[in-house]
């Protein structure tokens, strides 16, 4: 290959010469910057051939920093650069497979948490088949298939050295804490407005939530990593607490009131994991979820909650937003409660396989209380439920909330085990990290549905496969301590 290349290096010149003339003469007569990233892709498309493992960790350093660009007059969309190379690590997945269809190792298929994510995936295929809403739940079907390719499935290949944790921790913080950095200054610059952070993220997240979101899926490596540095020089150590100190503030000023419950269930997790106590958490929380929801349902006593339009508004500072969440009389908190209730009278009429992925939004409103209704629930945006687990139940039905539902309980399941039954230290801090990472999105996606974002559920998908590859690290190195101590 070598050689052919060595052979025509003049024509792939001349190629490249004339491709990158052709693109920047495109943009210049039309303005769109996607001729310009054309290029770029091209090269990466290359370096994929050659060396899909460096490939992997451009695009994992991408993740963050990705930006959604609008094309067609709005009509389409996507996210740039990280979603094109899902798609050529898609390819990447089914050439691998095809050259080798026993190319995934048992032990991946034997862990729990494959059957659950395939059974989800064999699922959601139903549910497309039968959808509302064909063209659109394709579309959402696409998605999560290169999701699953280049962040559950490739990283099996990736991560088989301590040094290539290391290097996913680096790709990940450093773009984020350069965002966060320039998020703040142009927050600092607004004078840390709270109606003026949507205009601090523009272009660099979708809106503060997903902004807030992210930081606390990534405060965590940051806390696990100031546990590991221990000892390893007293610069490296005030280095990390400082950037943990920066990034506390920073979802503080978001004022994103998930993000800051995520962060204090995801050190509420990592007790709970050293205690031994991980097991109970979840049951309890669906018990009590099942409790609320039967008082509500009970003679409709939802209604008497319906909000009262002569206090229930919008406000302008966090202090009065968190109040008015404790009484009852935001109006943020007023739609979901609206939108909650519409996804179950919905579900109703379609128990089984839902109405389809991404269908929510054009059938919810004959499902809703008028008594609920605010001046925001025109839904100009075309928001969703504000709640993962009733968006599985409206779209893809009973049977896709419940393995949602069981998924969450096996991760933290399985992270607590591995975490006891794990010998080495660093990969020991590095399943803890993974159970706070996935209990902080947890959290956010009880409030919001983030998963199908690109960079929420990047890290989302990458938690569980990572805790698998560990799962089978743990196994293999007692295993091998057995057998040390029989012979």
């Amino acid at each position: 290959m070598y050689l052919l290349l060595s052979k025509h290096q003049g024509s792939i010149h001349t190629i490249g010469i004339a491709l990158l003339a052709l693109c920047i003469g495109l943009f210049a007569g039309l303005g769109n910057l996607i001729f310009l990233a054309v290029p770029f892709g091209v090269l990466f498309a290359a370096l994929l051939f050659f060396n899909w493992k460096t490939a992997f960790w451009i695009l994992l350093f991408f993740i963050p920093c990705s930006i959604q660009v609008w094309f067609l007059n709005d009509t389409l969309s996507t996210s740039l650069p990280d979603e094109p190379m899902m798609w050529l690590f898609l390819l990447v997945t089914f050439a691998l497979i095809a050259r080798k269809p026993n190319i995934l190792p048992q032990w991946f298929w034997r862990s729990p948490l494959t059957l659950i994510v395939v059974a989800q995936y064999i699922w959601l295929i139903v549910s497309v088949i039968y959808s509302h809403e064909p063209f659109l739940s394709v579309k959402f079907l696409a998605a999560k298939t290169w999701f699953l390719a280049s962040f559950f499935l490739i990283p099996i290949f990736i991560f088989r050295e301590k040094k290539d944790w290391k290097t996913a921790f680096l790709l990940l913080i450093i773009p984020t804490t350069v965002l966060t950095i320039v998020i703040f200054y142009k927050h600092w610059n607004l004078g840390f407005s709270f109606e003026k952070i949507q205009v601090a993220i523009r272009y660099l997240f979708y809106n503060h939530v997903d902004y807030s979101t992210f930081l606390s899926m990534t405060l965590p490596m940051l806390l696990v990593a100031f546990h590991i540095s221990k000892g390893k020089g007293l610069f490296l150590r005030i280095f990390l607490g400082f950037l943990i100190l920066f990034y506390l503030l920073a979802i503080n000023l978001s004022y994103a009131r998930a993000a800051v419950l995520a962060v204090v269930f995801s050190l509420t997790i990592m007790a709970a994991i050293k205690w031994k106590l991980v097991n109970f958490i979840m049951p309890v929380f669906y018990a009590c979820i099942l409790f609320v929801v039967a008082y509500a349902a009970d003679n409709n006593t939802f209604i008497n909650y319906r909000p009262d339009f002569n206090r229930t508004f919008m406000h302008k500072d966090f202090k009065e937003h968190i109040i008015a969440t404790f009484k009852g009389t935001d109006m943020s908190s007023m739609e979901r409660i609206y939108r909650w209730i519409a996804a179950i009278r919905m579900s109703a009429d379609e128990p089984l396989k839902g109405y389809g992925p991404n269908s929510f939004y054009y059938y919810y409103k004959p499902y809703t209380v008028s008594s609920f209704v605010t001046y925001v629930s025109r839904n100009p945006e075309h928001s969703t439920t504000h709640n993962y687990f009733l968006l599985m139940l409206v779209e893809q039905g009973i049977p896709a909330m419940i393995l949602y539902a069981t998924l969450v309980f096996v991760f933290f399941a399985k992270a607590q085990q591995v975490y006891h039954r794990q010998t080495d230290g660093y990969y020991k801090s590095c399943t803890m990290a993974l159970a706070m990472i996935f209990a902080a999105c947890f959290v956010n996606n009880f409030f919001s549905e983030l998963i199908e974002t690109h960079k929420i559920g990047a890290v989302f998908y990458l938690c569980i496969s990572l805790l698998i590859i560990l799962d089978e690290k743990q196994k293999k190195a007692s295993k091998k301590e057995t057998l040390t101590q029989i012979s």
